[in-house]
């Protein structure tokens, strides 16, 4: 009783300092244990399994499990469940599959758990037809699905643009007795939204009321997000307004959302007293909330006001991230200082942050819309990393310039080599060469355009 006791006592230490990432002092509370007389069990290598897979990686964890051989403790279930989602999460496939083999292998039988796992890295890997098995293979088995099995499937069906098979999926678990709980029915609602049935989600919305469930702050944030995507002001502040009668304005994610809309909609004023709202009512700043004032300073001209922010980031003890920096360099750039734009993007490089292409492509715009074409197209050759922005910012631009021949070679070798590009760029390029009298290269560049499509589309 005493040695339980102490094993007990043991992995609640051991759990404890794994939860906290001090995974050394985890092993050494296990030698020290060893040295009592005190020995470790299935549950301290589980711990530290899961501990290692999720704060080193899956080698690491999987290396536990020779020790646990050693100590003469056979692995579990939970073990190699620990060990499928954390190949899961870092979606290799392969991996969880030879985990899964080699859990049947050592005869030990899978769980409800090992199939939702094994189901989400079918999913993630973009795999649904193989998840659907999975699924079936559940159903059709004797053992019995849980909530969880139902959520990983309408997420995944979502996620991989089956939002109509989820939806399906849905309904025939109503009918069959399944009671949604209320994270279901945000993954559905956030599925919906995303694929454009904001008419759907809201009837989910309605039904989940009806159920005698209460939507909560996710569920909310969805809706509210989804109009704003799809322009649907007015309803997502009647959302927000809702929201915070409910109480469940009680972070800065809500208020940072309702403010880049309002800033989308040119309604500064109003982003303003949002603002001043949120820090009326204590929410503490985060990153994003400061990334979201930047933003609403740039778009009203107070750059320095902007530029000070970063000191009250630092003093707070935060760190700026890339898109902190890609703000500023855009509102700098905007504002016709070119120069400060680019001391920001050498200190951006500076303090090592590498993929920073969407502060570049800012920067290339703003060369270009400050006339200085000839020293973007110099950055252009000069950037390692190239996407669609890139291309089509630099093809409008030169087109702006009537550049009409530089435009069409851009875009050309854009479109050879497997880039795609706006088809507004497009479309400025063979128009400019039309209205500048060069109907005839206008007509080739569309043969070569429709080529370079059929190649590489």
């Amino acid at each position: 009783m005493v040695c339980r006791f102490s094993t007990k006592l043991l992995n609640i230490c051991i759990s404890s300092f794994c939860k906290v990432r001090q995974l050394e002092k985890a092993e050494a509370i296990i030698i020290d244990g060893i040295r009592l007389g005190v020995l470790p069990d299935v549950v301290t290598y589980n711990t530290l399994v899961a501990a290692y897979t999720r704060f080193v990686g899956i080698d690491a964890a999987y290396s536990v499990l020779h020790r646990m051989r050693e100590a003469g403790i056979n692995p579990d279930v939970i073990t190699y469940n620990s060990l499928i989602a954390g190949a899961t999460k870092h979606c290799l496939l392969s991996r969880s599959l030879d985990l899964f083999e080699e859990m049947l292998h050592m005869g030990i039988p899978p769980n409800v758990w090992s199939y939702n796992t094994l189901m989400h890295c079918f999913f993630k890997s973009g795999k649904p037809d193989e998840a659907n098995r999975v699924f079936r293979d559940i159903i059709l088995s004797n053992i019995s699905p849980c909530p969880s099995t139902f959520n990983v499937m309408i997420n995944g069906l979502c996620k991989n643009g089956y939002t109509a098979n989820a939806l399906m999926l849905f309904r025939n678990l109503q009918r069959h007795g399944f009671t949604p709980k209320i994270v279901t029915y945000n993954i559905l609602i956030n599925g919906l939204c995303k694929s454009g049935r904001l008419g759907a989600a809201r009837t989910i919305l309605k039904e989940l009321g009806e159920s005698g469930l209460m939507p909560n702050a996710i569920t909310y944030t969805t809706i509210m997000k989804c109009c704003f995507r799809s322009r649907q002001f007015e309803q997502g502040l009647e959302v927000f307004l809702e929201m915070k009668e409910k109480g469940y304005t009680f972070d800065a994610f809500a208020y940072c959302t309702v403010i880049g809309a309002l800033v989308k909609m040119g309604k500064i004023n109003e982003a303003n007293e949002c603002m001043d709202q949120m820090i009326r009512n204590g929410i503490e700043l985060d990153i994003v909330s400061y990334n979201t004032l930047i933003n609403l300073y740039c778009k009203e001209g107070k750059l320095e006001a902007a530029c000070n922010l970063l000191d009250e980031i630092e003093k707070g003890g935060m760190e700026c991230d890339k898109y902190t920096h890609t703000i500023l360099i855009d509102g700098l750039c905007k504002a016709g200082n070119i120069e400060g734009a680019e001391r920001h993007l050498k200190y951006m490089n500076m303090m090592g942050f590498d993929s920073n292409l969407v502060s570049f492509n800012c920067f290339l715009d703003g060369l270009c819309k400050a006339g200085e074409v000839d020293y973007a197209m110099k950055l252009f050759e000069s950037m390692e990393l190239k996407d669609s922005f890139t291309y089509s910012s630099l093809v409008h631009n030169l087109c702006r310039a009537r550049r009409f021949h530089s435009a069409s070679k851009l875009l050309l070798s854009c479109l050879r080599g497997g880039m795609k590009i706006l088809r507004s760029a497009q479309r400025a390029v063979l128009d400019g060469l039309r209205s500048s009298g060069f109907t005839r290269e206008a007509r080739k560049l569309h043969s070569k355009i429709r080529l370079a499509k059929i190649f590489h589309y």
